[in-house]
């Protein structure tokens, strides 16, 4: 197994590392104290490629691999969580199943703009009664004409306070479960869509996330993405791609978290020396640094198996990537407060941010026991 990056690799690395320390790290305190969306941000992130990372060029797109991608997004996250989950939206969310489902036509629409940033996209798949349960769909399809209607309410929408068009999961039946739902490709300035302010959050603030609601919105025929009633295929698509991310952004978290307590250490002095001289510190640097680095070959394991299109496996390597690297985040940035001490407790301290931002990770795509349930079924085989 060579675990090297290619001279091409490292030289987007290198790109991307530049951009998030030169223009993310200076703004992410200010977007968490505001929540406020970056715009301008991501438009700068577009110009480099981060809005289509693995979109081919002919799209418009970087035309990078996936692990580049993994790569791309922990820089990203290790100066601002923000930022790294609106790219991720954007490029696992949208992006990826528009390339693997879409129309020509659809494609020729909508990928080069959403690849180079001129366009913003969003995943509106969860509802009030769908969120672990995802296909428990109550947003409702009908058929009207050459086209649909659809009525209902997504909740938790990032990206939707500046996304230009969204991929909308609705149901033909009640108690749709795994049948019947269909993916559409769908504006956000279409008439009847309303979009309202979400409560604030605890962590990853700025992620412009907004509730939906479809009042008797028509679709023409042609925004189906797929086939009619084959949205969980999109979705599955969609997600599967999106842990991988989620892994890379835990990994930018906790690896920023890892990187403040190791500073303190060196610095802080009690007793006439400092405190990375103890062993209750080294070890718990140590624990740390092991486990990151444990996530890492996991989240690169399954960015390679998607890669290489290993679709029966794909599924396993996202949700151990994401499991794993979560609760390793959670835990880096615990410890981190703890070396710290007051001076990480402290409100607008980094690790403060890195704290709730690493929360958020565990549940968000699919909670750590939605992923312990995957794994478990993939394993045995149910």
């Amino acid at each position: 197994m060579d675990l090297d990056l290619t001279p091409e690799q490292q030289a987007f690395l290198t790109l991307v590392e530049q951009f998030a320390r030169d223009e993310v790290l200076p703004c992410a305190a200010t977007i968490d104290e505001q929540d406020a969306f970056p715009r301008d941000l991501i438009a700068r992130a577009g110009a480099l490629g981060l809005m289509g990372v693995t979109v081919p060029t002919a799209h418009g797109g970087a035309g990078r691999d996936q692990v580049t991608y993994a790569l791309a997004l922990e820089a990203i996250a290790r100066a601002s969580a923000t930022v790294a989950v609106i790219l991720a939206v954007n490029n696992s969310l949208l992006v990826t199943p528009l390339l693997a489902f879409a129309s020509d036509d659809q494609k020729a629409r909508w990928l080069r703009p959403l690849a180079s940033g001129d366009a913003l996209g969003a995943f509106a798949l969860s509802e009030e009664q769908a969120g672990t349960d995802a296909f428990n769909q109550q947003t409702r399809v009908t058929p009207d004409g050459c086209g649909y209607r659809l009525n209902g309410r997504k909740v938790w929408v990032a990206n939707a306070v500046a996304a230009d068009v969204a991929i909308v999961f609705a149901a033909s039946h009640s108690d749709a479960r795994r049948r019947g739902i269909s993916a559409f490709l769908i504006p956000l300035d279409a008439e009847g869509i309303v979009r309202s302010a979400r409560n604030d959050s605890l962590g990853v603030r700025g992620l412009g996330c907004m509730d939906v609601d479809l009042q008797d919105v028509y679709v023409d025929a042609s925004q189906v993405i797929g086939a009619p009633e084959d949205g969980l295929n999109v979705a599955r698509c969609a997600l599967e791609n999106g842990r991988i991310a989620v892994a890379a952004q835990a990994l930018g978290v906790g690896q920023a978290a890892l990187d403040e307590a190791v500073q303190h250490a060196r610095t802080r002095q009690t007793f006439g020396q400092p405190i990375g001289r103890y062993q209750a510190i080294q070890w718990m640097l140590a624990d740390t640094a092991t486990e990151l680095d444990a996530a890492r070959l996991l989240t690169h394991k399954a960015a390679a198996m998607a890669d290489l299109h290993v679709e029966d496996r794909v599924m396993l390597e996202a949700a151990m990537a994401k499991l794993y690297a979560s609760e390793a985040a959670h835990r880096a940035a615990d410890r981190a407060m703890q070396i710290l001490a007051s001076a990480g407790y402290r409100r607008g301290s980094r690790v403060e941010r890195l704290f709730r931002d690493a929360r958020a990770i565990e549940i968000y795509q699919g909670t750590s026991e939605v992923q312990r349930m995957i794994i478990a079924e993939e394993i045995l085989g149910s």
